[in-house]
């Protein structure tokens, strides 16, 4: 059976990140662990309507493109283990497709302006796709952390720069 799919793919950015980390060795390895940062989604006015109804949801989930990602190579070593292991069994920002994904907190809507916390995205990353977080429809009970169990911090304590 063949399958077949689009020759290209074409997306349109609907917004922009304004976050403090200018450089990869300035952004966490996962929003969560700087709690205390902010960040600002600005969101273009062909797209500002699309906000309503936002502010209801506590969380969302933002999936931008890390403009600065570098070549991806198929087998990655990672901070939390020596040993090299498949890009896809990794969250590296270096992919095929360098698509970032990560659930903020909604600090306030201002306008067409995200207030976020919680945002690992460089300054000036192309916002793709903005979703509400449903925690009944994205958490899985029981989900495994793969090769990953036991080598993560826990919630609120970095361990290593992101």
């Amino acid at each position: 059976m063949e399958t077949s799919g689009p020759a290209s793919v074409i997306l349109k950015p609907i917004g922009v990140v304004r976050s403090p980390y200018r450089a990869r060795a300035e952004a966490p390895r996962q929003g969560w662990l700087r709690p205390d940062v902010l960040s600002r989604v600005e969101v273009f006015p062909p797209y500002a309507e699309a906000l309503k109804d936002l502010e209801t949801f506590s969380h969302l989930i933002i999936i931008y493109y890390c403009h600065l990602a570098r070549p991806w190579r198929p087998l990655i070593t990672t901070p939390w283990d020596t040993r090299p292991h498949g890009l896809f069994a990794t969250r590296s920002p270096d992919r095929p497709n360098p698509l970032g994904l990560c659930v903020v907190e909604l600090v306030e809507l201002q306008g067409s302006v995200l207030v976020v916390r919680g945002l690992d995205a460089l300054d000036g990353s192309p916002v793709l796709d903005i979703k509400p977080y449903l925690p009944t429809v994205d958490a899985f009970p029981g989900a495994s952390m793969g090769w990953l169990e036991g080598r993560m911090p826990p919630r609120g304590r970095e361990r290593g720069r992101g």
